[in-house]
């Protein structure tokens, strides 16, 4: 028996994977499908919360209970999102220097 011979079905890919439909996404944080819950102490957070859910345009079910603390980590972790941070390239042994001497880079401050 041949080590190339198989007997069996060939199991074929499903098409919609083929094309890149991404089937088991989730959805975002904040939108209609997946809305924030938060949790506040009193009226006046509630306003100033639905401000800010408001104006970042997000949707969230936000309640009030007294007795127990605040629960918005929610909200912070998409408000307060790290950005990128980039650093200015350092010039080339033969670039002119940038601290405007004239020289070159590696006669000057290099």
């Amino acid at each position: 028996m041949s080590k190339f011979f198989y007997k069996g079905k060939i199991e074929k890919k499903p098409k919609h994977e083929s094309f890149g439909y991404n089937t088991k996404r989730e959805a975002k944080l904040g939108s209609t499908d997946n809305p924030l819950t938060l949790q506040v102490a009193t009226t006046e957070r509630l306003h100033e919360l639905t401000a800010i859910v408001a104006e970042q345009e997000l949707v969230a079910n936000i309640t009030v209970v007294a007795d127990e603390p605040e629960q918005t980590a929610e909200l912070d972790v998409l408000i307060n999102k790290n950005t990128t941070v980039t650093s200015e390239k350092t010039p080339g042994r033969n670039d002119p220097c940038r601290c405007g001497s004239g020289k070159k880079y590696k006669k000057c401050c290099g």
